[in-house]
């Protein structure tokens, strides 16, 4: 059963990666006039519903902006359930650790997909402060998770520990960053670098379980009976 898990969990890693980069490209390219820049443009900005408003000096109009959204939740569903059906597995104390990080992430995932950063949501109904509260979670849910996978795992599988370190590192230090440059046109950059290094982590530890799953070895299963020979 544990292994049924492992890989349900390892197909849904590799899964939500894919769908994210992919559906991400595909939103992009059908914004036009101006085109989207992934330098200048929030990621957030692909799933805002209305479009000819601004937001920070962006012109929003996104054409496929449930398809956006629709990865969003995607995303945080797979990471969440991947979550829960891995933490046991991970060596060392309080390994609930790594599942309530995960579900975090997918927390915020969902209220990303589902509250928009658009002008209207900056209104009074209070949409634009749970979208914003749902980045944060979602940024440091995810990586904060690879870091502890990371440091779980150097000791048995220490490429794969060093990565996740580095990956969940990396996404803070562009959160940090991406803060202290506030609006400027750099910011979409580093807001990018601080959610990328999360799909990167998770489809790499996908592709692993996946690997050292089909790499594993078969049970050995006892004779049915054993062969009798004559004298």
């Amino acid at each position: 059963m544990g292994s049924i898990k492992t890989t349900v969990a390892a197909l849904a890693l590799s899964v939500a990666a894919i769908q994210y980069v992919v559906l991400e490209a595909v939103t992009a390219a059908a914004w036009e006039n101006p085109a989207y820049s992934y330098a200048h443009n929030n990621i957030s900005d692909l799933g805002v519903p209305s479009c000819g408003g601004e937001m920070g000096g962006r012109l929003i109009c996104s054409p496929l902006h449930t398809l956006m959204n629709t990865s969003f939740i995607v995303q945080g569903l797979l990471f969440g359930l991947a979550a829960v059906l891995l933490y046991r597995l991970l060596p060392g104390r309080r390994p609930w650790i790594y599942a309530v990080l995960g579900l975090v992430h997918a927390l915020g995932f969902l209220l990303v997909g589902l509250f928009h950063g658009s002008p209207e949501a900056a209104g009074a109904d209070g949409g634009l402060i749970v979208h914003i509260f749902g980045a944060a979670l979602l940024i440091v849910g995810g990586n904060a998770a690879s870091i502890v996978v990371g440091h779980r795992l150097r000791a048995t599988h220490p490429r794969w520990g060093i990565a996740g370190i580095a990956l969940g590192l990396l996404g803070l230090l562009s959160l940090a960053v991406m803060g202290a440059v506030g609006g400027s046109t750099i910011a979409s950059a580093f807001e990018r670098g601080s959610v990328y290094p999360i799909i990167a982590a998770e489809f790499i530890a996908g592709i692993a379980l996946l690997v050292s799953q089909r790499s594993a070895p078969a049970p050995v299963l006892p004779d049915a009976a054993p062969e009798r020979h004559g004298v």
